[in-house]
Protein backbone atom coordinates (compact mmCIF):
# COMPACT_ATOMS: atom_id res chain seq x y z
CA UNK A 1 0.00 0.00 0.00
CA UNK A 2 1.40 3.62 -0.92
CA UNK A 3 2.14 6.07 1.80
CA UNK A 4 0.57 9.36 1.28
CA UNK A 5 2.90 11.97 0.00
CA UNK A 6 4.05 13.85 2.48
CA UNK A 7 6.91 15.64 1.01
CA UNK A 8 6.53 19.34 -0.19
CA UNK A 9 3.67 18.99 -2.54
CA UNK A 10 2.29 22.38 -2.25
CA UNK A 11 2.23 22.38 1.20
CA UNK A 12 -1.49 20.94 1.18
CA UNK A 13 -1.55 19.19 4.79
CA UNK A 14 -1.15 22.63 6.72
CA UNK A 15 -0.49 25.73 4.23
CA UNK A 16 -0.30 28.30 7.62
CA UNK A 17 3.29 26.80 8.05
CA UNK A 18 4.35 27.81 4.55
CA UNK A 19 2.96 31.24 4.38
CA UNK A 20 4.90 34.34 5.01
CA UNK A 21 2.13 37.02 6.27
CA UNK A 22 1.94 39.59 4.62
CA UNK A 23 2.72 43.10 5.93
CA UNK A 24 0.19 45.33 6.12
CA UNK A 25 1.33 48.10 3.56
CA UNK A 26 3.51 47.80 0.26
CA UNK A 27 6.54 49.52 1.33
CA UNK A 28 9.75 50.51 -0.54
CA UNK A 29 10.35 47.58 -3.41
CA UNK A 30 7.04 46.31 -2.95
CA UNK A 31 5.09 49.38 -4.27
CA UNK A 32 5.37 48.62 -8.38
CA UNK A 33 3.44 51.10 -9.33
CA UNK A 34 4.91 53.38 -12.15
CA UNK A 35 4.16 56.74 -10.14
CA UNK A 36 3.18 57.94 -6.76
CA UNK A 37 1.74 60.89 -4.81
CA UNK A 38 4.09 61.57 -1.95
CA UNK A 39 3.45 62.83 1.30
CA UNK A 40 5.23 63.63 4.58
CA UNK A 41 7.00 65.59 6.73
CA UNK A 42 10.46 67.46 4.82
CA UNK A 43 9.21 66.62 1.97
CA UNK A 44 7.68 68.46 -1.42
CA UNK A 45 3.83 66.92 -1.51
CA UNK A 46 3.90 66.23 -5.70
CA UNK A 47 3.28 63.53 -8.06
CA UNK A 48 6.88 61.55 -8.61
CA UNK A 49 7.98 58.43 -10.57
CA UNK A 50 8.10 55.54 -7.73
CA UNK A 51 11.68 55.54 -7.82
CA UNK A 52 12.41 59.14 -7.34
CA UNK A 53 9.99 58.91 -4.02
CA UNK A 54 11.68 56.22 -2.90
CA UNK A 55 15.39 57.88 -3.38
CA UNK A 56 13.94 60.98 -1.44
CA UNK A 57 12.50 58.69 1.49
CA UNK A 58 16.04 56.99 1.46
CA UNK A 59 17.97 60.24 1.83
CA UNK A 60 15.69 61.00 4.64
CA UNK A 61 16.52 57.52 5.90
CA UNK A 62 12.36 56.72 6.44
CA UNK A 63 10.74 54.25 4.39
CA UNK A 64 8.11 54.66 1.86
CA UNK A 65 4.56 53.42 2.85
CA UNK A 66 1.98 53.09 0.59
CA UNK A 67 -1.45 54.45 3.29
CA UNK A 68 -3.84 55.03 -0.20
CA UNK A 69 -3.64 52.26 -2.67
CA UNK A 70 -6.55 52.83 -4.09
CA UNK A 71 -6.03 56.61 -4.89
CA UNK A 72 -4.94 57.56 -8.54
CA UNK A 73 -1.75 57.53 -8.18
CA UNK A 74 -1.34 55.66 -5.21
CA UNK A 75 -0.51 57.71 -1.94
CA UNK A 76 2.54 56.79 -0.47
CA UNK A 77 4.35 58.36 2.17
CA UNK A 78 8.05 58.89 4.23
CA UNK A 79 7.64 57.50 7.06
CA UNK A 80 9.94 55.69 9.60
CA UNK A 81 7.72 52.20 9.40
CA UNK A 82 9.04 50.39 12.51
CA UNK A 83 7.83 53.08 14.59
CA UNK A 84 4.41 53.69 12.52
CA UNK A 85 3.28 50.30 13.58
CA UNK A 86 4.39 50.74 17.22
CA UNK A 87 2.51 53.47 17.39
CA UNK A 88 -0.58 51.89 15.34
CA UNK A 89 -0.63 49.08 17.84
CA UNK A 90 -0.42 51.22 21.17
CA UNK A 91 -3.21 53.03 19.78
CA UNK A 92 -4.88 49.73 18.85
CA UNK A 93 -3.84 48.71 22.75
CA UNK A 94 -5.26 51.70 24.26
CA UNK A 95 -8.49 51.79 22.13
CA UNK A 96 -8.79 48.32 23.30
CA UNK A 97 -8.21 49.33 27.56
CA UNK A 98 -10.94 52.09 27.18
CA UNK A 99 -13.36 49.81 25.66
CA UNK A 100 -13.14 47.14 28.25
CA UNK A 101 -13.53 49.54 31.10
CA UNK A 102 -17.19 50.40 29.82
CA UNK A 103 -19.80 48.11 31.70
CA UNK A 104 -23.40 48.06 31.40
CA UNK A 105 -25.41 49.50 34.87
CA UNK A 106 -28.92 48.52 35.08
CA UNK A 107 -31.20 51.26 36.97
CA UNK A 108 -34.57 49.27 38.01
CA UNK A 109 -37.88 51.54 37.81
CA UNK A 110 -41.50 49.89 39.24
CA UNK A 111 -44.60 51.36 37.08
CA UNK A 112 -45.61 53.47 40.73
CA UNK A 113 -41.69 54.78 40.42
CA UNK A 114 -42.54 57.96 42.37
CA UNK A 115 -40.91 61.61 40.85
CA UNK A 116 -37.87 61.82 43.63
CA UNK A 117 -36.82 58.48 42.74
CA UNK A 118 -37.50 58.41 39.20
CA UNK A 119 -34.58 61.98 39.61
CA UNK A 120 -32.28 59.81 41.69
CA UNK A 121 -32.01 57.01 39.25
CA UNK A 122 -31.59 59.48 36.20
CA UNK A 123 -28.93 61.69 38.24
CA UNK A 124 -27.24 57.88 38.44
CA UNK A 125 -27.65 56.99 35.00
CA UNK A 126 -26.30 60.52 34.27
CA UNK A 127 -22.92 59.77 35.57
CA UNK A 128 -23.03 56.09 34.28
CA UNK A 129 -23.73 57.94 30.57
CA UNK A 130 -20.84 60.34 31.20
CA UNK A 131 -18.49 57.82 32.50
CA UNK A 132 -18.74 56.07 29.17
CA UNK A 133 -20.50 53.07 30.53
CA UNK A 134 -23.72 51.45 28.82
CA UNK A 135 -27.36 52.01 30.90
CA UNK A 136 -29.88 49.12 31.00
CA UNK A 137 -32.79 50.22 32.24
CA UNK A 138 -36.11 48.33 33.09
CA UNK A 139 -39.17 48.07 34.30
CA UNK A 140 -40.02 45.24 36.78
CA UNK A 141 -43.56 44.26 36.12
CA UNK A 142 -44.65 41.73 39.28
CA UNK A 143 -48.23 40.08 39.49
CA UNK A 144 -50.93 41.49 37.74
CA UNK A 145 -49.20 44.57 37.70
CA UNK A 146 -48.01 43.59 33.77
CA UNK A 147 -51.41 45.45 32.74
CA UNK A 148 -49.59 48.39 33.14
CA UNK A 149 -47.28 47.32 30.56
CA UNK A 150 -48.24 51.28 28.78
CA UNK A 151 -46.99 52.80 32.39
CA UNK A 152 -44.22 51.02 32.23
CA UNK A 153 -42.98 52.57 28.53
CA UNK A 154 -43.45 56.03 29.55
CA UNK A 155 -41.51 55.61 32.48
CA UNK A 156 -39.05 54.38 30.22
CA UNK A 157 -39.12 56.63 27.49
CA UNK A 158 -39.35 59.76 30.19
CA UNK A 159 -36.09 58.37 31.33
CA UNK A 160 -34.78 58.40 27.92
CA UNK A 161 -35.83 61.89 26.89
CA UNK A 162 -34.52 63.02 31.02
CA UNK A 163 -31.03 61.65 29.22
CA UNK A 164 -31.26 62.85 25.24
CA UNK A 165 -28.09 65.07 26.12
CA UNK A 166 -25.72 62.16 27.56
CA UNK A 167 -27.16 58.70 26.22
CA UNK A 168 -29.03 58.04 23.26
CA UNK A 169 -31.64 54.53 22.97
CA UNK A 170 -30.62 52.04 20.82
CA UNK A 171 -33.92 50.96 20.58
CA UNK A 172 -37.36 51.53 21.71
CA UNK A 173 -38.76 50.01 24.84
CA UNK A 174 -39.36 46.20 24.08
CA UNK A 175 -40.93 43.64 26.56
CA UNK A 176 -38.99 40.40 28.04
CA UNK A 177 -40.97 38.17 29.71
CA UNK A 178 -42.10 40.49 32.80
CA UNK A 179 -39.70 43.18 32.35
CA UNK A 180 -39.75 45.95 30.00
CA UNK A 181 -36.06 46.84 28.94
CA UNK A 182 -34.56 50.27 27.39
CA UNK A 183 -30.78 50.45 26.35
CA UNK A 184 -28.90 53.49 26.61
CA UNK A 185 -25.01 54.05 24.99
CA UNK A 186 -23.10 57.07 25.66
CA UNK A 187 -23.23 59.96 23.40
CA UNK A 188 -19.53 60.79 22.29
CA UNK A 189 -19.20 64.81 23.08
CA UNK A 190 -18.25 67.18 20.63
CA UNK A 191 -15.14 68.15 22.75
CA UNK A 192 -14.15 64.27 22.82
CA UNK A 193 -14.11 64.24 19.18
CA UNK A 194 -12.54 67.42 18.96
CA UNK A 195 -9.62 66.24 21.22
CA UNK A 196 -9.30 62.90 19.33
CA UNK A 197 -8.98 64.56 16.51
Amino acid sequence: MALPNRGGGGGRFNPRFNRQPEPEHRINERIRVPQVRLVGDNVTVGVYPTEEARRIARDLELDLVEISPNADPPVCKAIDYKKFLYEKKRKEKDMKANAKQSEVKEIRFTPGTDDHDFDFKAKHAEKFLKDGNKVKAYVQFKGRAIMFKERGELVLLKFAERLAEVGQPEALPKLEGKRMLLMLTPKTSKKKKETAE
